[in-house]
């Protein structure tokens, strides 16, 4: 029992002890560190630390860049004002509209509309010049009448007077804007009557004469021979002017001959015909695309 309790305090001081042994050495060398080393010089040397916030990591050795985004430049394409913004139903030159179909009013492609001219028409109308027009009857679409008196617009797309060759004058016209209820809408249509007189591929054109130049040239040569014929007739009632008399009637044969076989020769110098439709004469107009107003 005796031994038992000397084994038991030897063991609990064993342990006690060993710690101070360690912190004894652990001292040892620290002490030793000191002599060797100058401990405020090694301070002095080493790097000063980058200051840093507190929300950064003490690990970051280096501060981090950042770019500020820089305010990007309106593309040029987009509108920078209220003024270039495109608006609902605004007339532009490819005939192409912005419109909402949910509210728009539709006349549809093909709508006929019965005119009367506010000017003089005419083949002396130079490109590029405008005609206008006024409906003179009401035309009903679903949701909308266009009243008569609705102004039409049309722009003179070539035209030229009567040519040689009996070619007669041209007036083309396609009519580019309508006037309806205070409105202005961009529109494609095209003459399909002129002076109540049915007209294709949207051209008026003067009357052709070049068959007419033909039977005028033969026309002439058989005046002319008529002419010859009736001289040598009063020649041969005269004793004297017997002997000459044939002389004008081959003369008016050689002429006739000439004119019959040159005539489609002689036709090509002749002009067609002109055109000029007073004001106030009617036309048809017909919508070759579909016109959306709100």
């Amino acid at each position: 029992m005796f031994v038992k309790n000397i084994s038991t305090i030897f063991i609990i001081f064993l342990l006690l002890a060993t710690p101070v042994f360690a912190l004894e050495l652990d001292t040892s060398v620290d002490d030793e560190i000191r002599r060797t080393y100058d401990p405020s010089k090694l301070e002095q040397t080493l790097p000063s630390l980058p200051r840093t916030s507190p929300s950064q990591s003490v690990q970051t050795s280096q501060p981090v860049k950042t770019t500020q985004p820089q305010p990007s430049a309106p593309p040029k394409t987009l509108p920078v004002s209220q003024e270039a913004k495109p608006q609902l139903g605004v007339k532009s030159f490819q005939n192409e509209y912005k419109y909402d179909k949910s509210t728009a009013i539709r006349i549809k492609k093909g709508t006929k509309f019965r005119v009367k001219s506010n000017s003089v028409i005419s083949d002396y109308l130079h490109e590029g010049a405008r005609v206008s027009f006024s409906s003179v009857k009401p035309v009903t679409q679903r949701y909308i009448t266009v009243p008569a008196g609705t102004k039409f617009t049309a722009v003179v797309e070539d035209s030229h007077q009567p040519q040689m060759s009996g070619n007669g004058g041209l007036v083309v016209l396609m009519v580019d804007s309508i006037t309806v209820n205070g409105q202005t809408r961009s529109v494609h249509g095209k003459i399909t009557k002129a002076n109540m007189k049915k007209i294709f591929f949207n051209n008026m054109k003067g009357k052709r004469s070049y068959w007419n130049g033909v039977a005028k040239q033969i026309d002439k040569g058989e005046n002319f021979y008529k002419k010859t014929r009736r001289t040598s007739s009063k020649l041969a009632d005269n004793p004297v002017g017997i002997l000459i008399s044939p002389i004008p009637v081959v003369t008016g044969m050689v002429v006739y001959a000439v004119n019959l076989v040159g005539s489609p020769v002689f036709a090509l110098f002749s002009k067609g015909g002109r055109i000029s439709i007073p004001a106030g004469s009617e036309f048809e107009i017909k919508l070759l695309e579909d016109v959306y107003l709100y």
